[in-house]
């Protein structure tokens, strides 16, 4: 595997950082993930901003212009050898004494970049679903900031894997559903497919806005709000979707079906239009 570190490109086992990076201190630092369909880094201009939005949330200044970011993307998907990747970009405030004051004056950042194989969820686990369970999203009120102190994340996907399960939706003050510890979340309920708005409460996923133009192109009734507990517990359908699991269909939570415990008829549909989407549109 081939990385960038800080303008150069190496082998992973080279890489190394500072332990008064305060990234590995205080978790200061924002990431993305970017997934590239036959070596192009898929709406890049989108992930750009995303990762603007964060940088701007924590009041770092963006160590690259657009152009280039999109020089090092390029040259990092071919150094490496899949044909499907998905790259991790991560930016700390960088290296200084331990204090929990911004430098001053500022530090150069640390900007760290790798590259994974891009592989689609298997067979099987379309046919079956996943099994999810719930908890109280206990996280801070920025969580459309994509930083790297993801710990409580970690905690809460932690329930699900305890429980042999593959994720944990979260609910925010016994009222409304947030999101995935790593994912987003749709409700599917009469035919219609509902998701949580984009707010602080919740990481503005694209694959979400990719979900969503698809439903809005082809007919599909879909709306944008609040998504009480109540429906969640209640829904006929339960499906997620991220970069790396495309969308898979839930179908157990907390132990208990999600309808009549299959993956259902909204699901089936949204899998192949984002599988015609990714043939027509990612890889073209």
């Amino acid at each position: 595997m081939t990385i960038y570190l800080n303008g150069q490109y190496m082998p992973i086992e080279e890489a190394k950082i500072s332990v008064l990076d305060r990234g590995f201190i205080f978790g200061d630092g924002v990431y993305e993930v970017i997934p590239v369909y036959s070596r192009k880094a898929f709406r890049l201009e989108e992930h750009l901003l995303r990762l603007q939005h964060s940088l701007d949330g924590i009041r770092l200044a963006n160590p690259h212009s657009d152009a280039e970011w999109t020089g090092i993307i390029n040259e990092l998907v071919a150094r490496n050898a899949a044909e499907d990747q998905y790259l991790y970009l991560h930016i700390t405030r960088g290296v200084a004494k331990r204090d929990h004051a911004f430098p001053n004056p500022p530090v150069r950042p640390t900007v760290f970049m790798m590259s994974n194989p891009l592989l689609t969820p298997p067979a099987e686990l379309l046919g079956s679903g996943i099994a999810c369970v719930s908890a109280a999203d206990n996280r801070w009120l920025r969580c459309d900031i994509k930083a790297i102190a993801l710990l409580p994340n970690v905690l809460l996907r932690q329930l699900a894997i305890d429980a042999g399960c593959a994720e944990t939706i979260l609910i925010r003050d016994n009222k409304y559903m947030t999101e995935g510890a790593a994912s987003n979340i749709f409700v599917v309920k009469d035919g219609k497919l509902l998701a949580p708005p984009k707010d602080n409460l919740m990481l503005p996923g694209i694959t979400y806005d990719v979900i969503l133009e698809i439903a809005d192109a082809n007919g599909i009734p879909h709306e944008v709000r609040k998504i009480a507990a109540t429906e969640v517990f209640g829904a006929d359908e339960l499906l997620l979707t991220s970069s790396t699991k495309e969308v898979l269909a839930i179908t157990r939570l907390d132990g208990k079906p999600v309808g009549d415990g299959k993956p259902g008829a909204m699901f089936a549909r949204l899998h192949r239009l984002y599988q015609d989407f990714k043939r027509d549109v990612m890889r073209a």
